[in-house]
């Protein structure tokens, strides 16, 4: 039986014989059901009718994204270290041309994934490539095809890779995580737990973007005071184009202090 994929969100779901009668995650606050209503596709649809595109960010990080654009429209990102290669959040089309590209740039040692908006195809990849896929634990009950290769963690903090460390900031969901890479200066990859904005100068923070859902400034504070502990200079979002490539440390001061004046209403409009 097949795996059906959420067109909208681009998340996979467990093997069935009909399309699901519904998307939880697309149901859940934080995102919404087109306005066409739900469709469905599935891996080998999506491989016929797409393919990835790859953009090479800084010495040892890649970006890989599907053209044209699936679901939430979100990149992976490909990070190369002495002790394996991560695969940070997923996208939801595995091809034949991604693996054999990801094998000549080393293969996998593991793939670690934000929040359940990106959690796309990637049993398809962990059972792919052989590895452990890391999710936070607090957000287990959005995982809609359950699989050995799932392995979920705890706490704050959770090292991956030599280098590489998860850490779990919430705010945009309970187990919302980033992953610290020290190399060189250091930089985050954030997802759009702190959401790289246009300008890139600036970060946003919501519980919901698409639906406008702000986060309270007491959250917003807490989540920036924990990233001002780690030692970086650059932040990769989630989106093409959306990486601060030095000053990203001052950028998230900056944009905390600028969202909690506005939010706190400390501000005129």
């Amino acid at each position: 039986m097949p795996h059906f994929i959420c067109q909208a969100c681009a998340v996979q779901f467990a093997e069935s014989a009909a399309p699901p009668p519904h998307c939880p995650i697309c149901e859940d606050e934080r995102q919404f059901v087109p306005a066409r209503g739900q469709g469905w596709t599935t891996l080998e649809r999506l491989q016929d009718s797409h393919a990835n595109g790859w953009r090479r960010l800084a010495p040892d990080l890649f970006a890989v994204q599907p053209m044209p654009a699936l679901g939430i429209g979100q990149r992976a990102l490909l990070v190369r270290t002495a002790g394996g290669n991560l695969l940070w959040d997923c996208i939801a089309l595995l091809d034949g041309a991604t693996e054999a590209i990801i094998q000549a740039l080393g293969g996998l040692a593991g793939i670690a994934i934000s929040h359940p908006h990106y959690y796309s195809t990637m049993v398809e990849w962990g059972r792919a490539f052989g590895v452990p896929v890391w999710l936070h634990a607090d957000d287990r009950q959005h995982v809609m095809r359950p699989d050995p290769c799932l392995r979920f963690w705890e706490g704050d903090a959770q090292p991956v890779l030599p280098g590489l460390t998860l850490h779990r900031l919430g705010g945009h969901f309970a187990g919302g995580a980033i992953a610290h890479w020290s190399a060189g200066e250091g930089a985050l990859l954030s997802g759009d737990i702190l959401q790289v904005l246009p300008d890139r100068l600036h970060l946003g923070f919501m519980r919901s973007y698409p639906c406008l859902i702000p986060l309270p400034p007491a959250e917003v504070r807490r989540m920036a005071g924990y990233c001002d502990r780690l030692g970086f200079d650059a932040i990769y979002g989630a989106f093409h184009e959306r990486e601060i490539a030095a000053g990203a440390k001052a950028a998230l001061a900056r944009s905390a202090e600028r969202y909690c004046a506005w939010v706190g209403g400390m501000v005129e409009p």
